[in-house]
């Protein structure tokens, strides 16, 4: 699904708006991996993560899409971009750490032990 955007701003603002949901969504998703809460099952942050996906590569392509923006609002959509990149780090490292601690649990039951011993 590509956004549908009235000029380069447009396209700038709505790409800002995304990028701020998803760090959102993946700081959401990374406090329920660590506090060891089930995660939701999140059409959303799939639609949005892809969408989000699809239209950087447009970007890529045809740089002309943004290029008119305001200088502000570029540097802002660079800085949230980047800003994006802590949350999803985070998001990867907490799930890294509890497959390790769910393949480790899985290894002590079939020792018979418990994981906290």
């Amino acid at each position: 699904m590509a956004l549908i955007a009235d000029d380069a701003a447009h396209r700038v603002e709505q790409l800002l708006l995304m990028t701020e949901r998803l760090a959102a969504l993946a700081a959401d998703d990374t406090r329920r991996i660590q506090d060891r809460q089930p995660l939701p099952e999140n059409e959303e942050k799939n639609r949005l993560a892809n969408a989000y996906r699809l239209e950087l590569a447009r970007i890529k392509q045809d740089a002309a899409l943004i290029q008119d923006a305001p200088p502000a609002l570029l540097a802002e959509l660079r800085r949230s971009t980047v800003a994006l990149h802590e949350p999803l780090a985070a998001h990867e490292r907490a799930q890294r750490g509890e497959g390790h601690l769910r393949r480790a649990g899985a290894c002590d039951g079939r020792r018979g032990r418990s994981p906290t011993r």
